[in-house]
Parts: structure tokens; C-alpha cells; sequence
């Protein structure tokens, strides 16, 4: 049996694909810096071997899957093509292992992770379905008929993919790093389009994705009414939200979703829509939406004696929105504090003022320093180009989470892609000390 070694194995796709294997009664290990990331812990709970990268990992046999961010040159790649090991991609493994599944690829600028878990979790209530999302998490099971991943623009890596279907969340200017303006992100998401096979469901309601052509029938869903799929009667409470949805003007079913926010409505348009094309019952689907308790890091709450902790992964102006108006939503009557940690340099650059009017709606900014990546150069930007945008915004460092106190009962966002958990974690610590003193 082929035993396949993972180059990279703690990144979101790499962690998810391994699980996958795994699950799926393949042999798997792999290799990564010692430094610790969210996405090991489903690694470690199937005991696949996580080593520190090393060309001594690297032996007869094995089928080497090389996550992107590793060059050709890495030690252990060297070692496989010395050896004359298959090294593969991950994203071209991924694109021949769909192949025998019913494939919906998620993509768009964001919402990817929460339509891709949701999606997941609606198809299982119907048939057997693998998937992969990008907060780390993977299931594989044998005779699946589905198989739903999240499909990431960065670099075009979703060019390499061929689904059945694909969802488009919505498509913006980000990556900055790679794409030169908002014409090359459209030029990306319009060749991605062409690789579909069976349909396209995408947003409605964001103009860009209107622009989309392709040789599929192009399903529009959202919460204006020339969709397609829309929402109407919408009732939102701290619980959630519930809503009728028409298909082409006549009612088609009524649902109600756990999660707050108009953006939550979208994602679960989109799964309605695939849903349906693929002639679900909706009686399922509803069922299946009410249970739905979210994926990693988006919206995940902590509850403690002095308010509640939000972790979210937002680090895009729209994001933050998003996650600011679910607060709102759910806790109506408290204080929205938002401790945000920049997420690139060059996003952070690009965006600036985007950033600043989109923090400048919670009540309270924290601004922690700009997490940068290894493959941009900082300049002289820092944390304090956007904090002086941001009137009565505020520094935070690790040494003085203290300042945080003060906030009774706040909602404290934790948003940002990098490290931001560190300050939660920080301040989880603090709350726990001042209750020993």
C-alpha cells in the first residue's frame, strides 16, 4: 500500500488532505517546522506522525505531497527526486483525487471556510461525503458520494481543479502580494469559471460576480430580489435568523440558521442553491442548516465572568464588517471592543483606509502590530499608520493586556490572520490570574 509523506503537513489544505487520507485507510506522515499550529491537533487526535522536516524522513517507498509554500528546493524534495520518489503538488494531488466524487469546489474572496463547513455538514445529512476546509479540517469516508473543498484563489491554485461545481461567495481585491489590481483578480475567477463542469452558484448581490461567464449555467443567489435563489422575510434575533427563500419568485421553502449576520444568509443561500440543483429534499436541508454549529475561528465564542471572547479569523475590511454586525446582532445591548492584528504588510498598505472605516464601527479599537509574512518586504509601514487613522484607537502589546479591563461585559473581537490568538490567550490569563489575587 502507498504510504504518502506530507512536506508541510501543519497547513490548513495539507492538515485537511492528510486527514483525509487517513480516514480513508491510507497510510500518512508528514513533516513541518516545530513551531505550533491550530491545524496539528486533528494530526495528532489520528496519531499521523508529525516530524520535524528533515531529508532523513524521506525513504524508499513513500509518495511525497509537497504543500505550495516549499520551492523545489527544500531538503526533503531534493531527497524524493534523488530517490526517484513521485513528488506531486498538493493542489494537483487534490485535483485528481476529486475526480471520484461529485466535486463542489467553494471559492471567493471570503466566506470560503463557512460555506465549505456548512455545505459539508448539510450533504451528510443526504449521502456519505468527504471534504476539506481551510481552518485545518479534513474527513474522508469510503464510498463517498461528495466531495466539497474549499478552493483558495492565492497564486490562481484553483486553476488546477476541474469541479463539477463551483460556489463564489463573492470575489474582491486581496492578496495584494500576487494580484496587481482588481482586473487580474477577475481575470483569475473568470478562468477559474471556465473549468467548471456542471454549474456555477454564485453571489448575486456583488457585482463582480455578475461579470462571470462560463460555458455552465451561472446560478445567481441573495438577498435582492433578481436573484435566482433570494431571501425574504427575514427575522434576525440574538439566536440566529430565519427566512423564506424563492426560487425565481415563487416560495420554495422556509429555514433558519444558528448564526447571526446578512453574510451567514448568503452562505446558506449558496448551499440551498446546490442543494436543490442537486435535488435535495429541502425538509433535509432545513434540518440540517438548524444544527450547523460553525467552523474553526470563525465566530468562535469564549464565555468568562468579564464579557465574551470572540476568536475570528477576519483580516480583510469586508470580513471585519461581516463579523462586526454578527456582534451586533447576537449582543444588541453590549459594548463591541475590537482587538485587531493587521495581516500582511502589503494587504495592510493597500487597504489602509478600508481598515480604518471598518474598525471605526465598533465601539473600542485595539490595534496589535502587523503580522507579517516571509514573502513580502515590511517597509516603513507599522501598526501606527492605521491606528492614526482610527480616532481614540489604542496599541496593544502582550505585556500590557491589562488594558483591556475596563470593558464590562464587552464583546471582545480577536480578529486577524496571523498570531492574534496569543492575545487572546494572553487575556484569558490575566481574567484567570486577577481571580486568584
Amino acid at each position: 500500500m502507498t504510504k504518502y509523506h506530507f512536506t508541510g503537513i501543519k497547513g490548513s489544505g495539507m492538515s485537511s488532505l492528510a486527514q483525509i487520507l487517513h480516514d480513508s485507510s491510507k497510510e500518512v506522515q508528514g513533516s513541518d517546522v516545530e513551531k505550533y499550529f491550530f491545524t496539528e491537533e486533528p494530526l495528532h487526535a489520528r496519531s499521523i506522525q508529525v516530524l520535524p522536516f528533515s531529508e532523513d524522513n524521506i525513504t524508499e517507498g513513500l509518495t511525497v505531497i509537497a504543500g505550495n509554500a516549499f520551492p523545489d528546493s527544500h531538503p526533503e524534495l531534493v531527497k524524493a527526486n534523488e530517490l526517484g520518489l513521485e513528488v506531486i503538488r498538493y493542489h494537483d494531488f487534490l485535483a485528481e483525487y476529486m475526480k471520484q466524487f461529485v466535486s463542489v469546489a467553494v471559492t471567493g474572496t471570503h466566506g470560503k471556510t463557512s460555506t465549505t463547513g456548512l455545505l459539508a455538514h448539510v450533504l451528510s445529512g443526504y449521502a456519505p461525503i468527504s471534504y476539506l476546509i481551510g481552518d485545518g479540517t479534513g474527513k474522508g469516508v469510503e464510498d463517498s458520494d461528495y466531495f466539497a473543498f474549499e478552493s483558495c484563489e492565492y497564486k490562481r491554485h484553483f486553476l488546477a481543479y476541474d469541479p463539477d461545481y463551483a460556489i463564489i461567495t463573492n470575489i474582491d481585491f486581496d492578496h495584494p502580494d500576487y494580484f496587481s489590481d482588481m482586473a487580474d483578480v477577475l481575470n483569475a475567477f473568470g478562468e477559474m469559471a471556465l473549468n467548471v463542469k456542471k454549474a456555477i452558484i454564485a453571489c448575486g448581490d456583488d457585482p463582480n460576480c455578475l461579470t462571470i461567464q462560463a460555458n455552465v449555467p451561472v446560478v445567481l443567489y441573495g438577498l435582492g430580489e433578481g436573484n435566482d435563489f433570494s431571501a425574504s422575510n427575514i427575522v434576525k434575533s440574538a439566536e440566529g435568523t430565519s427566512f423564506d427563500v424563492y426560487v425565481r419568485n415563487e416560495f420554495y421553502h422556509s429555514f433558519t440558521i444558528p448564526m447571526p449576520g446578512d453574510h451567514a444568509i448568503n452562505n446558506a443561500l449558496a448551499v440551498i442553491t446546490l442543494c436543490q440543483y442537486e435535488g435535495l429534499d429541502p425538509e433535509v436541508v432545513e434540518e440540517r442548516l438548524r444544527t450547523f454549529t460553525g467552523v474553526k475561528r470563525r465566530f468562535t465564542e469564549i464565555k468568562t465572568d468579564d464579557g465574551i471572547l470572540i476568536d475570528d479569523y477576519a483580516h480583510h475590511p469586508t470580513e471585519i464588517r461581516a463579523t462586526l454586525q454578527s456582534a451586533r446582532q447576537k449582543y444588541p445591548n453590549r459594548e463591541i471592543v475590537a482587538i485587531f492584528q493587521p495581516h500582511t504588510f502589503t494587504r495592510t498598505a493597500a487597504l489602509l483606509d478600508e481598515f480604518a472605516e471598518s474598525l471605526a464601527q465598533a465601539d473600542q479599537v485595539y490595534l496589535c502590530d502587523i503580522f507579517g509574512s516571509a514573502r513580502e518586504k515590511t517597509g516603513s509601514l507599522t501598526v501606527n499608520d492605521l491606528a492614526e487613522k482610527i480616532p481614540g484607537s489604542i496599541h496593544l502589546t502582550l505585556e500590557a493586556i491589562e488594558v483591556l479591563d475596563g470593558h464590562e461585559e464587552a464583546v471582545f473581537l480577536f480578529m486577524g490572520a496571523g498570531d492574534v490568538q496569543k492575545y487572546l490567550r494572553a487575556y484569558q490569563q490575566h481574567i484567570a490570574d486577577k481571580k486568584t489575587v
